[in-house]
């Protein structure tokens, strides 16, 4: 197909197209001619990819092409992807309170995982972040709400393994690749989401509160 019909298949317009394949997101099609290129249900399925973790996933256009390298990458593995994606979902942050303070929060992480029975480590992008959740509480006398750790550490750890479990219906590595990219990418969208639709639904059942009809 042309990119005219490429663009009318995905709904991505035609100078999005070019724009994507310039940054390195969309592999480029056969070229038939000097001016005539063309593309294939491949191009169609990655358009739609891309897209979803653009707009969808909210990620940057240079964490998509990270993530995008390691989906392409001959060496891929489903642990490798993971990190990657991992990595393009969450967001640096920035150092909080003095080294006592970041150390308390290290050894409090460090628990946490020992008490779930979690093999990871410290060099995963979800451990620094949940150090400074863990000071940014302590810093604004909200140390009573780390007692919600453990019961998100138990839905998160329960979903996790229904995530990875679901890989197995993927037929081939090319498969469970983009899926474990985008049960990280569209799955951190999607609970973040219905977290938002239960809190209504938990704060209109306080006393006081007005459901309506």
């Amino acid at each position: 197909m042309r990119i005219g019909e490429l663009a009318r298949r995905t709904g991505v317009p035609v100078p999005t197209i070019k724009y994507y394949s310039r940054e390195g997101l969309l592999p480029p099609g056969e070229r038939t001619s000097p001016n005539q290129v063309a593309y294939d249900d491949s191009h169609v399925r990655r358009l739609k990819l891309i897209r979803a973790m653009l707009e969808v996933g909210g990620l940057s256009i240079a964490a998509a092409r990270e993530v995008l390298a390691e989906v392409d990458s001959p060496h891929r593995t489903v642990h490798g992807a993971l990190g990657v994606a991992q990595s393009a979902v969450t967001r640096p942050a920035s150092e909080r309170g003095g080294p006592e303070d970041r150390e308390r929060a290290e050894a409090e992480v460090f628990d946490l995982v020992r008490r779930h029975g979690w093999a990871a480590k410290p060099e995963n992008p979800g451990w620094q972040a949940l150090v400074q959740i863990i000071v940014a509480y302590r810093d604004l006398n909200r140390g009573d709400l780390l007692g919600l750790l453990d019961r998100y550490a138990a839905a998160a750890g329960e979903l996790a393994v229904a995530e990875l479990a679901a890989l197995a219906n993927a037929p081939s590595t090319d498969g469970k690749v983009e899926d474990v990219v985008l049960s990280t990418v569209l799955g951190d969208a999607a609970m973040s989401a219905l977290r938002r639709i239960a809190q209504e639904d938990a704060s209109a059942r306080l006393p006081g509160s007005r459901r309506s009809a």
